[in-house]
């Protein structure tokens, strides 16, 4: 019987013991901080597809030039799209400051339409432009315009996707810790893609043109 007593306690005490936090360690602003190395990151990634542009930017190979493919109206329009999603997102960002749920996702929602009809007309503008036979094999300019334009198209079709995501996540859990955290990032990540987009408008589309 003591024998037995004996193992029982031994085992016990060399089983490993599970401590569990109240709550998850988080450090401040460490998610800030990553977050702004990822976009540095993304910062190198479009000024080489820029510089690739800016060699490339003038090789016709005999084909149609930006003066006659692009369409600065309809490119216009989409600018407009796009920046006025981010000042969209500047108010759900004031609503999230309020602890107003219903208001965040509000202009949340119209952020991602906003989002939704720059994406269209983006892809207009590429079936147009493939449909004339002006496709990115036609010419290095060509290619070099798909690839940047496109390389942008992306990053907005990823954010819609995170934003779709975090309304679903908002509208569940509420305005907790964590949501408005994620919800700072995504607004650095949309708003980072403006600045690249203005960037696009005027050294392809306007310079194109002229």
């Amino acid at each position: 019987m003591s024998d037995t007593t004996l193992h029982t306690s031994a085992a016990g005490a060399m089983a490993p013991r599970e401590y569990h936090l109240a709550h998850e360690p988080h450090p401040e602003n460490g998610t800030a901080l990553g977050f702004w190395l990822y976009l540095m990151s993304d910062c190198l990634i479009f000024a080489a597809l820029f510089a690739t542009y800016g060699v490339l930017g003038r090789s016709y190979a005999a084909g149609p030039t930006g003066a006659q493919l692009f369409d600065l109206t309809l490119v216009a329009i989409n600018t407009a799209f796009l920046l006025l999603s981010s000042i969209t997102f500047g108010f759900a960002m004031l609503r999230k400051q309020m602890n107003d749920v219903k208001g965040t996702l509000l202009w949340l929602g119209v952020t991602g339409l906003f989002g939704l009809c720059f994406l269209g007309l983006e892809l207009y503008e590429f079936y147009h432009l493939i449909h004339q036979g002006a496709g990115p094999q036609r010419s290095a300019f060509l290619s070099a315009f798909f690839t940047l334009v496109g390389t942008h198209g992306l990053h907005v079709t990823f954010g819609l996707i995170w934003l779709v995501v975090l309304m679903l996540q908002i509208s569940k859990h509420g305005l907790i810790p964590a949501n408005t955290r994620r919800l700072m990032c995504l607004s650095m990540f949309w708003h980072f893609l403006d600045v690249v987009w203005i960037g696009v408008f005027t050294f392809v589309y306007l310079m194109g043109v002229l």
